[in-house]
């Protein structure tokens, strides 16, 4: 659990925040499977967005409440908690009807959430790539050092792995881009991983059998992040394809994932144009 010592947290106001605060992103997966988690429990919360693309959660401000520079935070009766996997268990602990991480599978849910989360800065490389249109950094060198030499501790802890994965993700963007192959191997990556999934859908309706977990939240928002980015889903795997569209039903899950309208017509605009320049994702995979 990361939850940040009172000492960590530099934009002191948040600590008289009561209630259950979240501050999240519109399109951050992350902010998405919370929400998604908390709307499942009938849990009142009030929100704070972000605007990501305007690189808000790099404010003074923001990393004064999270040196990682990412969303969500939980601020609840002002502590506060980072990384939604970690925010999710809290919660559930916290509010446990209905529940979505059955006590029986908890180490079953922990190694999967786990393998969701090695897969984020795939999803993010695909994303930016096939979602958002962009093959370079939005993060300019003078913000890059900002986040670098921010001084935020967690836990009192300068060094902090996550930033240092974060500053080479958006450094090697910055110095080279994003390639073919880098998005080649993040596609295959996902491919594997549904694969695994597709061929265990007999069991039941849902990716761990009779009932709805968190798993099938997390590996929801990322199927409908791919499929927006042209992941020939329903072809590779029709059985969680069908899982994925029966979903898409319910509201409370479907009303977070889905682009704001900018975004939707822009993302129509360049699958249309990659379409005919043969730049698709398809087209630069192949999938076997």
């Amino acid at each position: 659990m990361v939850q940040l010592s009172a000492s960590d947290i530099r934009s002191r106001d948040i600590l008289q925040w009561r209630g259950l605060h979240i501050l999240h992103g519109r399109m951050s997966s992350c902010s998405q499977k919370l929400r998604i988690f908390l709307n499942l429990k009938g849990i009142d919360w009030q929100g704070h967005e972000l605007n990501l693309s305007e690189n808000e959660t790099y404010s003074d401000w923001f990393l004064g409440i999270n040196p990682r520079g990412l969303v969500p935070v939980l601020v609840h009766d002002g502590e506060v908690h980072i990384e939604s996997n970690d925010i999710i268990t809290l919660l559930e602990q916290a509010f446990p009807e209905p529940r979505l991480i059955p006590a029986n599978r908890t180490d079953e849910i922990a190694r999967l959430l786990e393998q969701e989360d090695d897969l984020h800065l795939d999803l993010r490389t695909l994303s930016f790539r096939f979602v958002f249109g962009r093959t370079g950094s939005n993060k300019s060198p003078e913000l890059l050092a900002k986040y670098k030499y921010s001084g935020g501790t967690i836990n009192g802890a300068e060094n902090d792995e996550s930033r240092d994965k974060e500053l080479q993700f958006y450094q090697r963007l910055a110095d080279e881009g994003l390639s073919d192959d880098m998005a080649c191997a993040a596609a295959l990556r996902f491919q594997a991983a549904f694969d695994s999934f597709e061929s265990n859908m007999t069991a039941g309706p849902y990716l761990l059998g009779e009932t709805l977990t968190i798993i099938d939240i997390a590996w929801f928002v990322y199927a409908s992040r791919l499929v927006l980015g042209g992941y020939p889903f329903a072809r590779l795997h029709p059985n969680l394809d069908a899982w994925r569209r029966r979903l898409t039903t319910d509201d409370r899950l479907a009303r977070e994932i889905q682009p704001p309208d900018v975004l939707r017509a822009m993302i129509d605009i360049n699958q249309q144009k990659w379409a005919r320049d043969g730049m698709t994702m398809s087209d630069i995979v192949g999938f076997g």
